[in-house]
């Protein structure tokens, strides 16, 4: 028989109590939300009959890229209008031909005054006319130039009837249909789009960790199932500002999603490194 040590006993007391005891949550783990970088709505810049919805639900979407046409024809006929006017080159031509006389009639007459062949008001009557002609070109070159501004707004304002996308994201809604009337005005939007990649990780921290998390800072988020996984993210943001009546702050991380594996709106849990 091994007799008793008492000694022994109590020194592995305190180890057996200690792995007795339920595991505590770590403390560098928090709960934290996985958002879109953004959500807009979009509405119509002008008030017009919707004539094509170009885009469905869940559909991927690129900057640019056109979502919704409105009616534009009287728009579309200003526009072949201003061009027309804008490349119309029959004016200046015609100014440019009679300046083209008129410097030679005033050389020829400088030259004929020289050897006293004509009076100096014949030589006048020459350069006034070349004066003349020269301003006429002027004027036209002025109106032609009035004409290319006017075409671009014609253009400015046909361009508004074309609705492209502001991000590169996904259709999360389409509320409108061809045929319907859009305007910024209205309660509804015509279509509501988000920004996936990257998402957002937003997180709200106790005030006893301010400090201990800095922009730049390296996180390891795990979406909640059944997205699941661990993905590596940034600390973007770190509130400045402490909210008083909850002694929180937040912190936002940029989550990579380039192939759009994680849905915007999943719980998930972040632990800093």
């Amino acid at each position: 028989m091994t007799p008793y040590n008492g000694g022994a006993m109590k020194r592995f007391l305190p180890l057996l109590l200690l792995a007795a005891l339920p595991a505590r949550a770590d403390p560098f783990e928090h709960d934290c939300m996985i958002e879109a970088r953004q959500a807009i709505e979009i509405r119509s810049p002008v008030e017009a009959v919707i004539e094509q919805v170009k885009v469905r639900r869940g559909d991927a979407v690129t900057r640019g890229q056109v979502l919704v046409e409105l009616a534009a024809g009287p728009e579309r006929a200003a526009l072949n209008l201003a061009k027309s006017r804008a490349e119309a080159s029959g004016e200046i031509k015609s100014a440019q031909a009679r300046v083209d006389i008129a410097q030679k009639k005033a050389d020829r007459a400088l030259e004929l005054f020289k050897q006293n062949f004509i009076s100096a008001n014949s030589r006048d009557e020459a350069l006034a006319e070349l004066q003349l002609a020269t301003e006429e070109l002027r004027r036209a070159s002025e109106n032609r130039q009035i004409n290319e501004l006017e075409a671009k707004r014609a253009g400015e304002v046909l361009a508004m009837r074309t609705i492209r996308s502001p991000l590169n994201g996904v259709v999360v809604e389409v509320l409108l249909k061809p045929g319907e009337f859009g305007a910024i005005t209205f309660k509804d939007p015509i279509m509501r789009l988000a920004e996936i990649d990257p998402l957002h990780v937003e997180v709200v921290l106790p005030v006893s960790a301010y400090g201990r998390v800095k922009v730049k800072q390296r996180a390891t988020v795990t979406p909640e199932a059944p997205v699941g996984g661990t993905y590596q993210t940034t600390v973007k943001v770190v509130d400045p500002v402490v909210d008083a009546a909850s002694g929180t702050f937040g912190v936002r991380l940029e989550l990579p999603n380039a192939k759009r594996l994680i849905p915007a709106g999943v719980r998930c849990k972040v632990r800093f490194q």
